[in-house]
């Protein structure tokens, strides 16, 4: 095999010899992970236009898969894309933001959770459950992004089984467009030592799996209100 010429981007020297759609997706993903990242960490700032080809040279790549991860990243809420300005870094969240968001999450989770209580199967009771353990068993996020990346999936994971077994395709699919994880833990980064979240988590799926919908509904309730109150305390501190 001839030898690799250093100034052809590794991808694009890979697209001449053969390859697999598990190597494609592969390197898919680790180039969406690599910006996404970026965006959380402040990296790319908030507002900042996002330069296809400085990413590519960046990361070794060609601009295809980062074209990819852009559009992937549009569709989380975390760039934009402007006609004749191309991608920018959406903005952070305002405390206004932050309580708008929550006051959508107040007015569909807790009515999830109820439902979810009376209408999921043995798959979804098993799902929140073992997502509640997977939590459980990590430690409180810390640093940057991609030390508290698996912690900050399964808070999302959490909220998106939650709201799956309800059983209501519309109203599932209005808290998956929220992206309000992504958007709280990039605004705020990491958790406060001793954070409740997994423990009011816990409270909520002991209502869910002893099908009790309107504990199951204040338990969410109180989960969203103290989250909320946490994270405009981080406004007052600032």
């Amino acid at each position: 095999m001839p030898e690799h010429d250093p100034r052809i981007p590794a991808d694009v020297a890979r697209a001449s010899e053969p390859s697999t759609p598990r190597v494609r997706k592969a390197l898919s993903d680790s180039v969406y992970e690599d910006i996404k990242a970026r965006v959380m960490d402040h990296e790319i700032a908030p507002g900042a236009r996002v330069g296809i080809e400085a990413l590519a040279r960046a990361l070794d790549v060609s601009p295809t898969p980062v074209r990819e991860a852009l559009a992937r990243l549009e569709s989380d809420g975390l760039v934009v894309k402007r006609s004749l300005s191309g991608y920018r870094a959406t903005e952070l969240l305002t405390r206004q933001g932050v309580e708008e968001l929550f006051e959508m999450r107040l007015l569909l989770e807790p009515r999830a959770a109820a439902l979810a209580a009376r209408n999921a199967d043995e798959s979804q009771l098993d799902a929140v459950e073992a997502t509640l353990e997977a939590m459980q068993a990590l430690p409180g996020p810390t640093g940057p992004y991609v030390s508290y990346r698996d912690f900050a999936a399964l808070d999302q994971r959490f909220h998106d089984i939650v709201t799956e077994a309800a059983h209501r395709p519309l109203l599932a699919d209005a808290v998956e467009r929220l992206h309000a994880h992504l958007h709280i833990f990039r605004l705020s980064g990491v958790q406060d030592a001793g954070d409740p979240t997994v423990d009011e988590h816990e409270r909520v799926v002991r209502a869910i799996l002893r099908r009790r919908a309107e504990r199951a509904e204040a338990a969410m309730a109180e989960h969203l209100t103290r989250s909320l109150e946490r994270q405009l305390g981080r406004f007052d501190e600032q």
